[in-house]
């Protein structure tokens, strides 16, 4: 079995990537059991997990804690150069978003934050963490952090909402200059409980510094997106 075990994934991972793309297992639909996997393709879990694990590194299909496997759905498009929110952008492409609030409370400020907001030692920011889904999948864990100098009882508004759409109501800001680093990352264990996947999985970790039209630093976002939800797309005009 050893010997074969290579030879066994390759074959697994071919028949599932041919029944996706033929549309025979149909996009966010759930695959059969493991147990049932392992049946039907002849070999052992450790086998079978290792074909999943291969394509889900591909990002063909995921996995949640305690539901099981799926295909992945289409990813949706990034631009950073677009001035936008996370309800605009995906409601744009056809998809259905939700929001919601895992903890929104006042704290002491994290030495990385203090170096993003410039802000000095000992501060106290407003802390804002979100789960958000398209089409009901758990696709991003999001961590807000505000300067609280600039939104004054932020804290008793309805934080499901668009923060970007809420600033502007309540508050008269506007973003101005945004700074985007992005790099691939593991999930650490409370992004990862937060989009019910394990720990250590793959992840994109978009950090956005905000100014606003009068190039305050305002706030900044660290994200944490399921590495097979998005592509990020820049188109570069002449």
């Amino acid at each position: 079995m050893r010997d074969d075990a290579p030879r066994t994934v390759t074959a697994i991972c071919r028949a599932l990537q041919r029944q996706i793309e033929h549309g025979l297992l149909p996009l966010g639909g759930k695959l059969p059991a493991e147990r049932k996997l392992s049946e039907l393709f002849d070999t052992t879990r450790i086998t079978l997990r290792e074909a999943l694990g291969q394509l889900e590194a591909q990002g063909l299909i995921y996995r949640e804690e305690r539901r099981g496997w799926f295909v992945s759905p289409p990813r949706v498009d990034y631009n950073p150069l677009v001035r936008s929110h996370f309800h605009a952008m995906v409601g744009e492409q056809g998809r259905v978003p939700a929001t919601e609030v895992i903890g929104a409370r006042l704290l002491p400020a994290p030495v990385e934050i203090c170096e993003l907001l410039e802000l000095p030692a000992l501060s106290a920011v407003i802390q804002i963490r979100r789960a958000r889904r398209i089409d009901g999948r758990l696709v991003l864990y999001v961590e807000h952090y505000l300067n609280p100098l600039y939104f004054p009882g932020i804290l008793g508004f309805d934080l499901t909402r668009s923060l970007t759409e809420l600033y502007a109501r309540e508050y008269r800001i506007h973003y101005g200059r945004v700074r985007f680093d992005m790099v691939p990352t593991a999930l650490h264990p409370e992004a990862a409980a937060a989009l019910r996947v394990t720990p250590g999985s793959p992840a994109l970790r978009i950090v956005r510094l905000n100014r606003d039209q009068h190039d305050r630093l305002i706030d900044c976002d660290l994200e944490f997106w399921r590495h097979d939800a998005i592509q990020v797309r820049v188109e570069v005009p002449q």
